[in-house]
């Protein structure tokens, strides 16, 4: 409920009116059933335009710090962010990181809507970098189809080290779904978990006309969480 309000009441009318987000490629994504959908990521505001332009409700992993703020208003953000969507992750990698993986999991084996973003933190020079295999693990585990979402133009709405975003206009562009059914046997196999990863990064770059780099993102102080 909680979610619908802060979409349809209060946030989202706002976000509508002042940055109009647009999309295209919105028939790509399922009425109904698990999908994974794959971002490239330019802004900490990419999971509020892509949730305001996609009529189902999308979860994701979000930092645990978000969820442990301090005080009445600390406690107020993190239920914010958790009845958005954002379920907490702890970024110390290692079993942490396939905490968060099962989580995500469970949830698209629910039937569901997963975003993540594979360069596992926002990008900080506006390319699209060497995706972490995450993404196509639960592809593999679950049997849903990984979808590519590109944001356009948000690293102009909130240039880094601004504080107050610059109002322009939003766009989404959402690619043709990816399905590695086929592959399922093989989940486990960093060969082939690879290849399927830069498959769904080469198909992020077509859409998003970004530069690609064979080389992870280095996370800055309020990055986003892995995946």
């Amino acid at each position: 409920m909680v979610y619908w309000l802060l979409k349809y009441v209060f946030i989202g009318p706002v976000a509508r009116l002042v940055f109009r987000p647009k999309a295209e490629g919105l028939h790509h994504i399922p009425e109904e059933g698990p999908a994974i959908l794959a971002g490239n990521h330019l802004s900490v505001y990419d999971p509020v335009f892509l949730s305001l332009v996609v009529k189902r409700r999308i979860y994701y992993l979000a930092k645990l710090e978000y969820f442990t703020g301090k005080g009445v208003l600390g406690f107020l953000f993190g239920r914010v962010v958790g009845e958005a969507g954002a379920i907490p992750v702890d970024r110390s990698g290692g079993k942490a990181a396939t905490t968060s993986l099962d989580i995500a999991g469970r949830v698209i084996e629910k039937g569901r809507l997963f975003c993540l973003y594979p360069e596992g933190t926002r990008s900080p020079d506006g390319r699209l970098h060497r995706g972490k295999t995450g993404v196509v693990r639960l592809a593999l585990r679950t049997g849903a189809p990984v979808i590519p979402v590109a944001m356009l133009n948000t690293h102009e709405i909130q240039p880094p080290g601004r504080i107050l975003p610059k109002i322009r206009r939003a766009r989404v562009r959402i690619g043709e779904p990816l399905d590695f059914s086929a592959h399922r046997g093989q989940a486990g196999d960093p060969a082939t978990e690879r290849r399927l990863t830069d498959e769904v990064m080469n198909a992020l770059q077509k859409i998003s006309g970004q530069e690609y780099v064979d080389v992870y993102a280095k996370r800055k102080p309020g990055g986003s969480a892995t995946s």
